[in-house]
């Protein structure tokens, strides 16, 4: 991994991937998912699965190391990050933006092994790395992490995605109780329920679920999986096929259907190809705020109560939590103001003086062109103050086009490319109509140049400055955790066994001592985890495929208990004729 490529204010999620906490169980299910996919997607995932597993640097046997992945991602001009648990949407997509896939490191549970709504490295690094192979489609998701870094999140947003974050994370842990599952369920349930608008960043999370997640590509008569969802999902994507899972054409329909994390899809978009993707990304990006501008830009801002910036023509930004808009009858904006903290960039950098700290209890301006001189405050030159009356600390007065007026001394001016980008004021007035907007009481005033709000989009201009000013984003980073646990230590150790006996497969084991020590695991996974149904397809992979007599009569009795297992419910069904089906394959 460059360094120079991870921006400090990211790096806090970056998390070194610790291998040891990986335990044989862990090591059998991925073992078991790959091989399960590998068979089944070998017909039904776009062909770029099978090149792309062995392109990105997956092992069918073990669990990847991300080192290993970043070396071989870094022929295509990406790189790979160990990441845990969930991340903020806004630094996920940064990532993304910059060419880097985040991996979680983390491995679901053997109970949630057909699916789980954590981000895990199954579903980042099996399901998400092997289509990156494919050129057409790393330029979709370049595209749309420079597009959704964007976005407007709203506040709601923002509690919806804590209410995931935290059910997946009980979900995911083995010491939650029932109880405690459900009252992180009844949490999401409210905080759903007070998303009253839909934001861009939802509309593009819906994108990003009907494509990178669950889309399907091809015809609608024969499409294949690329969605990472589903092949990380080995219980949906089989189902997916079913005619009862409606097969849409891919359009921009999909940023108005919703969907839930916690059941199979009801329908999925087909793509005819990856360019469709870009294209229709492209058409979305065109409507967006920081495409807009304005006033319908600025409706959206507000309506989020979360920070974003505001772009004047003359490329200064405002970033903080938008309270109020004036427009005109004829479209145009007239006066701003943010709750606190503020902060004033330019070019994307924070200007000296102008950051969250100067600006905490809020900013306000007006814009707009000054009447008389049909210049806007940006144009304004020192002969047209002193012409205004602003000279030797004297009161000056300007009148704005809008009826604005703004009575005050000319204190200084922060220049950029022979304009203004802000004026500061002391003793300062402002007033329209039978308002008065800014009191001299509040201090010395910085107004914004310009007269045109070109831009509108989600998160601070000078992101790093501002979050190190504000104390961060509200999710403080987490370590990696280990499925490992006092009830499992012991049954950790039969799968360690069974690991070590099929990776010595050139030592010098006689059949009837193979045997011998495959049948004793069993016996003793029979007594303490009777329920264990894929250590004893492990042991029954082992006994079948060394071609021996002595072997295959012990497979038997290996055979009827995964049969009496499967009897028992419909998951462990599923899961075991998908495992018996590989023993029935060649090679």
């Amino acid at each position: 991994m460059n360094p120079s490529a991870i921006p400090l204010h990211l790096t806090p999620f970056v998390v070194e991937q610790d291998a040891s906490l990986y335990t044989p169980i862990d090591q059998a299910v991925w073992r078991y998912i790959m091989r399960v996919s590998r068979a089944f997607f070998k017909k039904h995932a776009h062909p770029m699965y099978r090149d792309g597993v062995q392109a990105t640097g997956l092992s069918i046997d073990r669990i990847p190391l991300i080192s290993e992945m970043n070396e071989k991602l870094n022929r295509f001009g990406w790189q790979a990050v160990a990441v845990s648990g969930f991340i903020p949407p806004s630094v996920f997509l940064e990532f993304q933006s910059r060419g880097i896939l985040p991996i979680a490191c983390d491995i679901r549970q053997i109970e949630h092994i057909s699916y789980t709504p954590a981000p895990d490295i199954i579903h980042e690094a099996a399901g998400h790395a092997p289509i990156v192979a494919d050129a057409e489609y790393r330029k979709y998701l370049t595209h749309y992490g420079e597009v959704a870094y964007k976005a407007i999140f709203s506040k709601k947003d923002m509690d919806v995605y804590e209410a995931v974050r935290e059910l997946s994370e009980v979900k995911e842990d083995p010491a939650s109780t029932p109880a405690m599952v459900a009252q992180v369920e009844r949490a999401l349930d409210a905080a759903t329920a007070q998303q009253d608008y839909v934001s861009e960043a939802t509309q593009l999370g819906r994108m990003a679920w009907w494509t990178t997640e669950y889309g399907l590509v091809g015809s609608l008569e024969n499409p294949l999986i690329y969605g990472a969802g589903l092949l990380s999902a080995i219980g949906e994507s089989f189902h997916c096929f079913d005619p009862k899972v409606k097969k849409i054409p891919f359009s921009l329909d999909c940023i108005n259907r919703s969907y839930d994390i916690t059941r199979p899809q009801p329908q999925l978009y087909v793509a005819k190809d990856f360019t469709v993707l870009s294209q229709t990304l492209g058409e979305f990006a065109s409507t967006m705020a920081f495409k807009v501008g304005g006033a319908k830009a600025l409706t959206k801002a507000k309506a989020a109560e979360s920070v974003t910036t505001t772009v004047l023509e003359t490329g200064l930004g405002i970033s903080g939590i938008l309270e109020s808009f004036t427009e005109q009858a004829d479209g145009k904006i007239i006066f701003l103001k943010w709750n606190g903290p503020v902060q004033l960039t330019c070019g994307e950098k924070e200007i000296p003086g102008q950051g969250p700290t100067h600006h905490a209890e809020g900013f306000s301006t007006p814009i707009g062109r000054i009447r008389g001189l049909g210049k806007s405050t940006a144009e304004l030159t020192p002969s047209d103050l002193e012409h205004l009356g602003f000279k030797e600390n004297q009161m000056g007065k300007l009148t704005f086009e809008s009826g604005i007026e703004l009575s005050a001394r000319f204190k200084s001016s922060i220049p950029y490319q022979d304009q203004n980008l802000i004026l500061t004021f002391t003793d300062c007035t402002i007033r329209y109509q039978d308002q008065i907007l800014y009191r001299p009481e509040y201090g010395s005033i910085d107004v914004a140049c310009g007269s045109e709000v070109v831009s509108v989009y989600g998160g601070a201009g000078d992101r790093p400055a501002y979050l190190q000013a504000t104390g961060g984003y509200r999710q403080a980073p987490r370590r990696p955790k280990t499925n490992l646990t006092d009830a499992n230590r012991k049954l950790n150790e039969f799968y360690a066994e069974v690991r070590g006996l099929r990776e010595s497969v050139h030592q010098t084991h006689t059949p009837e001592k193979f045997k011998e020590l495959l049948l004793a695991v069993f016996h003793q996974v029979n007594a303490l985890y009777p329920k264990d149904w894929l250590i004893h397809l492990e042991i029954l992979e082992l006994l079948k495929t060394r071609h021996r007599i002595e072997l295959q009569k012990s497979a038997l009795l290996v055979e009827e208990k995964l049969l009496s297992l499967r009897s028992e419910s419909e998951d462990y069904r599923e899961l075991i004729d998908r495992g018996l089906a590989l023993l029935k394959e060649p090679g």
